[in-house]
């Protein structure tokens, strides 16, 4: 379900909030005022709606929910004057039709935005709220009227002889003209007088109605505390009391009433008689159910929605000892195609045939199906021995959907992922973190290849809440400055000496320690922070590279030392890149032949002409461009003759074998041939990995020009480069 497009101004701007609310305000006053009785103007009217609209927006957006403002507007609505139940009828219309279209995107207080099916849940109960507030204020200012009335009647029938014909006229008058039903009884329960519209609630036999003693009007729902308050009421303990009780009609039919019931005294203070003052409120209890049923169920499906799951989950939850709970979270997969290709409509219907199979699937007791929003169903299954029934009910749920749904003529295969949470009733889990976890495990099934169901492991949970909390601490630890860079030695295979030094970025955490690349580079990628991250590290890097020139002022003849900084496929794609790095380079006052730019291999896999212009910008400029892990991409040898490359980094997977001695003759043969390739192409070759010296010295006599790996250094801080190089210029 969707949320209409906001109303716009003449120009087709979008009104202000403020503006928003008046218009609804309009809306309303223009519905409501023909019925009113007030003395106000339609004019006044609107003015006096508009702070009562506001009302309803706020509760609409508001965090915890509360519909208690609702039915304060109901109350208000009444305190002016506005008591015709087409007021009442006409509001709700309006509420209903036209609050979430004027006041619907006005978000939180947080600033965050509701969902959709939230906002029109929201808006369901505002009306249930509003309703009953109006009832509620109704009820009470004609019971108060009408009791007051009653009292003075009863009271005046005592008072003079003189005066009986007048009160017994003004007594009939009210008693016969009330609109809600008043009964009056002796204290033994015999009913004495009862007015016309009580006699038409009960299906306008008078007589059935008297021929019964009070005691004699039982139904199965009274509570416990009614006839309990009956009693002391009779023996003269209280003056009034008020229930909602429930009653049985001549025909069968159930009469919902709220019951007043008052002790009217004799003179000298003794209880004489019991005074019974009943509005019905059948229908405004079907039209609670109704509302009720209409927040908690999805209006698709029919199934229950998710504040009904809930509900259902926190009891299943706190269930006594011994109960256990299953639950599957199931997400249908490549539902998206279907809408896409099909539409909209096609989709609803795949739904409704997807939550006809789910229902026929959990029938059992203690188990339900709902649908929290989307393509996304939960089944929830209670009882003792849940740890198979969950793993039977997932196994159904996918049974069922294994056979082709016929929509417009074809037939659909659906297929749907399950997350399943089992676990004892009575523990510390609330609702959320439950269904938290079957959908951590919903998506590690959807993961493996779809069409089956996971169950919850907590580990996996942990890293999956563990990235999660990485990936949004990442904006604020770029500005924190949180990130700093390590630096691992790029050592000449010819005379040992320092050539330069490769940039490694960490992660300084402050809960996790020290992370490496590997654990949030691919969530920088996945965010887009990887853009201003990078750019950090270029800057940064180049600013120590030349720092580091200006401190060991090398000879002349052993040409600039040379920083590697890695791109990121992101980045490649950026069109800021030749200019981010022409501006650092300019900045710091370093040469662009001192920097080296390392791509991945599978970065550039079939990579089109519009990706090499800026790296050709680049090696034009005389900037160094390496093909980082050179080897694990399966790329055509062929094409390293149009990637503007200077530099192959052959993979640490290459150099492995040569750990082992003898060393391992297919990996010597394979880096011989690299090698032997690159130089032909006039490419220089630097090797990952090197551990030990029998491996450097092999690779040295391949032909291998400059390597890095522990056997030289471990990555470090920028003084340890800076060790080196004065130990080289020495």
């Amino acid at each position: 379900m969707s949320i209409p497009a906001q109303p716009t101004g003449t120009e087709g701007q979008p009104d202000s909030s403020e503006d928003r609310l008046r218009r609804f305000a309009t809306i309303w006053s223009r519905a409501i005022f023909p019925s009113t009785t007030t003395s106000m103007t339609r004019p006044e009217l609107e003015s006096h709606l508009l702070p009562l609209a506001r009302r309803l927006s706020d509760a609409l957006h508001a965090r915890p929910f509360d519909a208690a403002p609702a039915q304060q507007v109901g109350a208000e609505l009444i305190a002016a004057h506005c008591t015709d139940p087409e007021v009442l009828s006409r509001s709700l219309g309006v509420v209903d039709s036209y609050l979430v279209l004027y006041c619907g995107d006005a978000g939180t207080a947080d600033g965050s935005e509701l969902p959709a099916d939230e906002i029109r849940a929201r808006c369901s109960r505002l009306q249930h709220a509003l309703a009953a507030g109006f009832a509620q204020a109704l009820r009470e200012r004609t019971l108060s009227e009408q009791e007051a009335i009653a009292r003075s009647a009863l009271a005046a029938r005592t008072d003079a002889e003189l005066a009986l014909h007048a009160t017994e006229a003004r007594f009939r008058a009210v008693f016969e003209g009330a609109a809600v039903g008043i009964g009056i009884a002796d204290l033994e329960g015999n009913i004495l007088e009862v007015n016309g519209a009580l006699t038409k609630m009960f299906g306008g036999l008078e007589n059935h109605v008297r021929s019964r003693k009070v005691h004699a009007w039982v139904h199965p729902e009274d509570g416990p505390h009614v006839w309990r308050l009956h009693d002391e009421l009779v023996r003269g303990e209280r003056d009034d009391f008020r229930t909602e009780k429930a009653f049985y009609r001549n025909d069968g039919t159930v009469l919902w009433t709220n019951l007043t019931v008052s002790l009217l005294r004799d003179a000298e203070g003794r209880p004489q008689y019991q005074l019974a003052l009943m509005e019905d409120t059948t229908e405004r209890r079907l039209l609670n159910l109704r509302l009720r049923y209409e927040a908690t169920h999805d209006a698709l499906t029919g199934l229950p929605n998710r504040t009904l799951f809930f509900e259902r989950l926190e009891k299943a939850l706190s269930a006594g000892d011994g109960m256990r709970f299953g639950l599957c979270y199931l997400d249908l997969d490549g539902f998206k195609a279907i809408n896409d290709s099909l539409g909209h409509s096609a989709g609803d219907r795949l739904l409704v045939e997807v939550a006809d199979r789910l229902q026929s699937c959990a029938t059992a007791p203690g188990e339900m199906v709902a649908r929290l929003g989307g393509d996304e169903f939960v089944a929830l299954t209670t009882g003792t021995d849940t740890q198979s029934e969950v793993d039977e009910l997932a196994s159904r749920i996918l049974h069922a959907l294994a056979t082709p749904i016929r929509l417009d003529g074809r037939e659909l295969t659906v297929r749907g992922s399950v997350g399943i949470v089992e676990g004892p009733a009575g523990g510390e889990r609330s609702p959320a973190e439950v269904l938290r976890s079957a959908d951590i495990t919903m998506y590690r099934a959807k993961n493996a290849g779809g069409n089956r169901f996971e169950l919850a492991d907590p580990e996996a949970d942990a890293r999956v809440i563990t990235r999660h909390g990485l990936t949004n601490a990442l904006p604020a630890a770029l500005e924190r400055g949180e990130f700093f860079i390590e630096y691992q030695p790029l050592v000449h295979l010819g005379d040992g000496s320092v050539h330069g030094a490769e940039a490694l970025v960490r992660w300084s955490h402050p809960q996790h320690g020290v992370l490496g690349p590997d654990r949030f580079i691919p969530l920088a990628e996945h965010t887009g922070l990887i853009v201003p991250l990078g750019r950090w590290v270029l800057d940064e890097a180049v600013r120590q590279a030349r720092c580091w020139q200006q401190q060991t002022a090398r000879h002349s003849d052993g040409g600039p030392l040379r920083i590697n900084v890695n791109l990121s496929p992101t980045q490649l794609h950026h069109p800021g890149l030749v200019a981010d790095t022409v501006d650092v380079l300019e900045r710091w006052g370093l040469e662009p032949g001192a920097l080296c730019l390392e791509v991945t291999e599978s970065a550039l896999i079939g990579a089109d002409e519009g990706l090499l212009k800026p790296l050709r910008q680049l090696s034009e400029m005389g900037v160094d461009i390496a093909l980082d892990d050179f080897g694990t991409g399966y790329s055509n040898l062929a094409n390293l003759r149009r990637l503007p490359v200077s530099v192959l980094k052959l993979d640490r997977s290459f150099t492995r074998g040569m750990q082992q001695h003898p060393a391992d003759p297919v990996d010597l043969k394979i880096v011989e041939g690299i090698v032997a390739l690159a130089h032909s192409l006039e490419l220089a070759v630097t090797v990952e990995g090197v551990e030990t010296g029998v491996q450097a010295e092999q690779l040295r006599e391949l032909g291998c020009d400059t390597a890095q790996g522990w056997y030289y250094a471990r990555p470090g801080a920028p003084d340890r480069i800076h060790s080196l190089l004065l130990a080289d210029a020495v």
